[in-house]
C-alpha cells in the first residue's frame, strides 16, 4: 500500500482546511506516472445564481493559476455541495471571450464599435457627470439599475451618501409578486421554510431543481424526505421535481390560489386548524366581511364567519378551475393537517410571477401556514429575516428626501419593487430622462419582456444621455452602451452574502482569490484588479473611488462616507472595509477569530463563512422591555411613537413588523388602497384563465370579468388556435445572462423547444419533435420547434427563458458558445425583425475546449415578443401569456422574431388603466409600514411633504 491509500485521502470528500495551505493532489493527465501537483485552496462564493454557495478555488502553486473550483465544506448553507454552475466558474475566468477592459464606444449606440480606455478617464467623466446633475438638481436623473446584485447594503449606502433616490432593480420581472403576498401578511418579504425537519413540504412550481437557493434547499428537502416527509409539487408543468413528489398537483396556470383555498377550507371544516395560534397571533378581531363585523364578538364567532366566507372554495369548484382532481385536493389537505407545526413550503416565480393577481398565491399559501400553526416552527414556515444577515458598515449615510417616480409611480401604490420593465414606457411619455444610467448584471433588451422598446430608448441620447453597463460578460443590453466595464466573477470580488436557506442564520464571504493569494506571497495590491485578468475590477472599489471622484474635496457632503474609520481623511480600503464590520457587526465572529489567534478578516479569508446561530425559530416571541412604552387598546405595544411589539395572553412580545403586530389575515392595507376585495386572502382568475381567452376571440363569456382583465387584441397576422404559454421555468443548469459564457453549462444545455401535448400536437396537424411552430404574441411571433410530451395539460405550452443569446457582428468575440449571429433590421418604425444567420460553432482559441463546441443551437429569444403586463396591485410583470400557435410557412425559418412596439405601447396603455393610482390615507404614496427598497426619508412618502435635494 502506498502512501496515498494509507493517508485515506482517496477517500475523501473535500479537502480539510488544515491541508488548504499545501493540498496534494495527483496530475491525472499524466497518468500511469504518478505526478504531484501542489495546490493552494481559497474560499470564495458562487456567483452564478442568488444562492451564495460556498467555493473553494484550487490555485496551482507552480504556475500561480486558479484550475478549477469544488465545494467549501465549511459553508454552512452548501456543506460542500455545489450544483454544476459552481465548477463551470473555471471556465467563465479563462473565457477567451470575456470582456477585460474598460470600453468606449466610437461609433453609434449598437454599431458594436468600440475603443479601449483607462479606469481614470471612466471615472473622472462618470464623476463629472454625476456631480454636476446632483448639484443642478437632478439627481433622480441618475440611476443604477442592478439584475442578481451578489451583495446586500453596499450600494443602497453608496446611493444614499449620493443623496439620491436612484436604485432600480429587476425584482419585478423575477418574485415581486409573491414579496407582496407574504408582506401583507407578515412583513418579511419572503419565507425561510424549514425543509430538513418538514413531515410535509408544499413546492409551487419547480423549486427542488431550479428554484431560488435550490442547491441549499434541494439538499435540506432531501434530507426531510429521508427522514419521511412526503413532497406535493403544485405546477402545470411535469418539472424534475414534480417527477420525484408523491404529489403533483399539475394546475392550470392561474388556477393555484383556488386549490390553496379548497384546501384551507378542507381544514376549517374538518375543524384540523390550531385554534389557539390563530386567536394569538393573527388580528382576527379586524376582520369584516360578508356583513360579519368580528370586534367585539367571539373568537368562535369569527372562525364561523370564516367558514362562511370560504364555503365557496369547494375542491370541486378548484377541481373545475385546475384540474386537480377534488380528492387529491382533500387527501393533501389532511396530509398538510396531519404535518400540522412542520408542514414548510415555498413559492417564489411560477404561480406567483406568471399570473395577474399572482401574489394571492402567497397569500393563500400563507394562510394553510396560519391554519397550521406553522410559523415559526421547528419544521414549519419561518420568515426571511429571521436567518437573513445584514450586517451594518462603520457608517450609515441618512435617507434620500426625493421619491423618483421612474421609480415608484403612482399608479402602483403597492409595488414591493421598482417599475423597472415599464421604464422605456415612462422615458417615452415624457416622465423623465436619465443624466447617467447604470446597468449593472442585468440584462433588460434580453431579460426583460418588450425588449425592442429597451433598443428603442436606449438608441436614444436624449432620453439616457449616458449608459455605462458594469458587467462581467458582453450582453444584448452592454451593446446599446457608451462604457462597458469589467467587473469581476464569483472569484475576482469582494461582496457579503447570505440568504435564507435553512434553519440558521449564517454570511458567506465572496473575495478575489488571486489577490488574496498573491499578498500571502507578500505582494502588495492596491486595486484588485491588478491581480485579476485584464484590467477586471470589483463594485467595491468603483463605487468607492467614483465616489470619491464626484467629490474630490469633500464639499458635497459625500466623500466623508468613503472615508477610512481607521485613518481620518483618507480612502477607506475593502480589507478595512470589511474588516470593521467582521470586528463589530458579525456576533461571535470575534470570539471564535480569537480562539485561533487570527483576526476577525483573516478569519474570514480563511474559511470563507461564518454561522451566526442556529436559534431562529419563534422570533416573534422575543420578550419586549415595557419601561417607557405604551401598550395602545389593541395590545400594540409602542415606544417613541414607533410600534415595538405586542401583548400576547398577558406578555409582552415582539411579534412581527406589521401594524397590528401580528399576522394580517384581514389587511386593512388593501381596504385602505382600494382594494377592499381582496382585504382577505381570495382567488381571481388570472389574464390567461380560459374566461380570458374566449374574451379575445370576441365574444366575452359572462364570467369574465374586464375590471381586472383587460382583452387580447391579436395582430392581424395572427393564426391558430390559442394557447397558454408558461415562458418563465428555469433550465437548472443556465441562471439569467450570467451563465453565457460558461461552455459546459450550455453544452448540457442549449435548446429551448416549445413544449406540446400530443393532443394539441395532433389538432395542430400532426406535429412531431422537431417540427417548426409559428408561435403569436399580441405584439409579434417567434418560430422555433416542438418537443412532443405528455408533461402539461393540452391548452398549455411551455418554453424555458434561459436561451436565445444574440449578437449582431459575426465575428466579435461576444460568447461565441452562447449566441446566435442574428440580421437586427427595423424595417418600419417601430416594426423589428429579427433573424438568425448561423448559429453556435467551434473556434479555435486559448481555451481547448471551444473547439470542441459540437453543438450549434443557441436558442430562440421569447422575451422580446411579449409585451408588458403591470399586475394592478403587485406591479408585477405577469409573464404568462396567451399566444396564438400555428406550424411554421415556407418563409419562416428558426429563430425568426418579429415585434411592433406600437402595438407593445398600446398593450401598456391597457394593463396601466387596471391600476388604482395614490394617494392614499393622509396623502401618502405607498403604505408607510411596507418595505421599501433603499428607504427614503418619511417625508418623501407624502405627494405634499416631499423636501428639496
Amino acid at each position: 500500500m502506498n502512501d496515498f491509500q494509507r493517508d485515506g485521502s482517496h477517500l475523501m470528500s473535500c479537502a480539510p482546511v488544515e491541508k488548504w495551505d499545501d493540498w496534494v493532489e495527483y496530475d491525472p493527465q499524466a497518468w500511469p506516472r504518478r505526478v504531484a501537483r501542489h495546490f493552494q485552496l481559497i474560499p470564495t462564493v458562487c456567483f452564478n445564481c442568488e444562492s451564495a454557495c460556498g467555493l473553494l478555488a484550487y490555485i496551482d502553486k507552480a504556475t500561480g493559476e486558479v484550475v478549477k473550483f469544488e465545494g467549501n465544506p465549511k459553508h454552512p448553507a452548501s456543506r460542500g455541495r455545489i450544483c454544476a454552475k459552481g465548477p463551470a466558474v473555471i471556465s467563465q475566468i479563462h473565457d477567451p471571450d470575456r470582456l477585460l477592459y474598460p470600453m468606449k464606444r466610437s461609433g453609434p449606440r449598437g454599431s458594436g464599435k468600440w475603443q479601449r480606455v483607462g479606469w481614470s478617464e471612466v471615472l473622472e467623466t462618470l464623476g463629472g457627470r454625476i456631480r454636476k446633475a446632483i448639484q443642478e438638481g437632478r439627481g433622480e436623473e441618475v440611476m443604477y439599475h442592478v439584475g442578481r446584485p451578489g451583495h446586500d447594503f453596499i450600494m443602497d449606502r453608496v446611493l444614499q451618501a449620493w443623496g439620491i433616490d436612484g436604485h432600480n432593480s429587476h425584482t419585478n420581472v423575477c418574485s415581486t409578486a409573491a414579496r407582496v403576498g407574504y408582506s401583507l401578511w407578515q412583513y418579511s418579504d419572503r419565507p425561510s421554510p424549514d425543509h430538513a425537519n418538514a413531515r410535509f413540504i408544499l413546492l409551487m412550481s419547480a423549486h427542488l431543481e431550479s428554484g431560488h437557493y435550490f442547491n441549499p434547499h434541494a439538499q435540506r428537502i432531501i434530507d426531510g424526505k429521508l427522514a419521511g416527509a412526503k413532497l406535493a409539487v403544485m405546477d402545470p408543468r411535469l418539472s424534475n421535481t414534480a417527477s420525484m413528489a408523491d404529489y403533483w398537483l399539475p394546475t392550470y396556470p392561474g388556477s393555484e390560489p383556488a386549490v390553496l383555498l379548497a384546501i384551507a377550507k378542507v381544514i376549517l371544516d374538518e375543524n384540523r386548524f390550531d385554534a389557539a395560534f390563530v386567536r394569538d397571533w393573527t388580528n382576527w378581531e379586524e376582520y369584516e366581511a360578508d356583513g360579519f363585523v368580528a370586534r367585539g364578538q367571539n373568537f368562535a364567532a369569527f372562525t364561523e364567519a370564516l367558514r362562511r366566507h370560504y364555503a365557496c372554495y369547494t375542491p370541486e369548484f378548484a377541481e373545475q378551475e385546475s384540474g386537480v382532481k377534488a380528492d387529491v385536493i382533500v387527501k393533501v389537505a389532511r396530509q398538510i393537517a396531519d404535518a400540522g407545526t412542520r408542514f414548510a413550503s415555498h413559492l417564489w416565480r411560477g404561480a406567483a410571477s406568471g399570473n395577474l393577481g399572482g401574489w394571492l398565491s402567497a397569500r393563500a399559501l400563507m394562510l394553510l401556514h396560519v391554519l397550521t400553526g406553522s410559523v415559526g416552527t421547528p419544521g414549519g414556515h419561518n420568515l426571511h429575516a429571521w436567518t437573513k444577515f445584514v450586517p451594518r458598515p462603520f457608517s450609515v449615510p441618512p435617507p434620500q428626501k426625493r421619491w423618483n417616480e421612474l421609480l415608484y409611480p403612482p399608479e402602483w401604490p403597492l409595488c414591493q419593487h421598482e417599475m423597472s420593465f415599464l421604464l422605456p414606457h415612462f422615458l417615452k411619455e415624457g416622465r423623465g430622462r436619465l443624466d447617467t444610467y447604470f446597468t449593472r448584471v442585468v440584462n433588460p433588451v434580453w431579460t426583460f419582456p418588450d425588449g425592442f422598446s429597451w433598443i428603442e430608448v436606449l438608441r436614444d441620447e436624449n432620453l439616457v444621455g449616458l449608459h455605462a453597463a458594469l458587467t462581467p460578460t458582453w450582453n444584448e443590453t452592454a451593446w446599446y452602451a457608451d462604457y462597458v466595464l469589467p467587473m469581476g466573477q464569483s472569484s475576482e470580488r469582494h461582496d457579503l452574502m447570505s440568504q435564507e436557506t435553512h434553519a440558521a442564520k449564517w454570511i458567506g464571504f465572496r473575495q478575489p482569490v488571486l489577490r488574496v493569494y498573491r499578498e500571502r506571497l507578500g505582494e502588495k495590491t492596491d486595486f484588485t484588479y491588478q491581480t485579476n485578468p485584464g484590467e477586471v475590477w470589483e463594485e467595491d472599489e468603483f463605487w468607492i473611488n467614483l465616489s470619491w471622484a464626484i467629490d474630490p474635496d469633500g464639499s458635497m457632503g459625500i466623500r466623508q462616507w468613503f472615508e477610512s474609520p481607521y485613518r481620518p481623511g483618507q480612502k477607506i480600503t475593502v480589507d478595512e472595509y470589511y474588516g470593521w464590520i467582521f470586528e463589530n457587526s458579525v456576533p461571535g465572529l470575534p470570539e471564535a477569530a480569537r480562539k485561533e489567534g487570527l483576526t476577525p478578516l483573516a478569519y474570514m479569508r480563511k474559511y470563507g463563512a461564518f454561522e451566526i446561530s442556529n436559534d431562529v425559530y419563534k422570533q416573534n416571541e422575543k420578550p419586549v422591555d415595557l419601561e417607557g412604552a405604551a401598550v395602545g387598546p389593541d395590545g400594540v405595544i409602542t415606544r417613541d411613537g414607533k410600534p415595538a411589539g405586542v401583548m400576547v395572553g398577558g406578555r409582552a412580545v415582539a411579534g412581527y413588523n406589521t401594524p397590528s403586530r401580528k399576522l394580517e389575515i384581514f389587511s386593512q392595507t388593501m381596504v385602505d388602497w382600494k382594494w377592499p376585495e381582496f382585504a382577505l386572502p381570495e382567488y381571481y382568475r388570472s389574464h390567461i384563465h380560459p374566461a380570458a381567452a374566449a374574451a379575445s376571440s370576441g365574444a366575452p363569456p359572462p364570467d369574465f370579468d374586464p375590471r381586472y382583465t383587460p382583452a387580447v387584441e391579436w395582430p392581424p397576422e395572427a393564426r391558430g388556435d390559442t394557447y397558454t404559454l408558461l415562458p418563465i421555468f428555469r433550465v437548472p443548469t443556465l441562471i439569467h445572462s450570467r451563465s453565457g459564457n460558461a461552455r459546459p453549462l450550455y453544452e448540457i444545455a442549449h435548446k429551448n423547444p416549445l413544449w406540446v401535448n400530443p393532443t394539441d400536437a395532433r389538432k395542430l396537424g400532426g406535429i412531431r419533435t422537431g417540427d417548426l411552430l409559428k408561435v403569436h404574441t399580441e405584439i409579434g411571433y417567434f418560430v422555433l420547434h416542438a418537443w412532443v410530451t405528455e408533461g402539461l395539460a393540452p391548452g398549455v405550452v411551455a418554453c424555458s427563458h434561459h436561451l436565445g443569446r444574440w449578437r449582431t457582428n459575426k465575428d466579435d468575440q461576444v460568447e461565441r458558445a452562447s449566441s446566435a449571429w442574428v440580421d437586427l433590421r427595423e424595417i418600419a418604425k417601430g416594426q423589428w425583425k429579427m433573424r438568425q444567420i448561423s448559429g453556435v460553432d467551434g473556434f479555435a482559441s486559448g481555451a481547448s475546449d471551444t473547439s470542441r463546441v459540437w453543438w450549434s443551437d443557441a436558442g430562440v429569444h421569447q422575451d422580446i415578443t411579449f409585451p408588458v403586463h403591470p399586475d394592478p396591485v403587485s406591479g408585477m410583470h405577469c409573464w404568462h401569456q396567451l399566444v396564438r400557435v400555428e406550424p411554421a410557412g415556407g418563409s419562416d425559418r428558426y429563430g425568426d422574431i418579429f415585434v411592433d412596439t406600437n402595438r407593445s405601447h398600446a398593450v401598456y396603455l391597457k394593463w396601466k388603466a387596471l391600476a388604482r393610482p395614490a394617494p392614499g390615507p393622509d396623502n401618502l404614496r405607498r403604505p408607510l409600514w411596507l418595505p421599501r427598497v433603499v428607504r427614503p426619508a418619511e417625508a418623501a412618502f407624502y405627494f405634499d411633504r416631499q423636501a428639496d435635494l
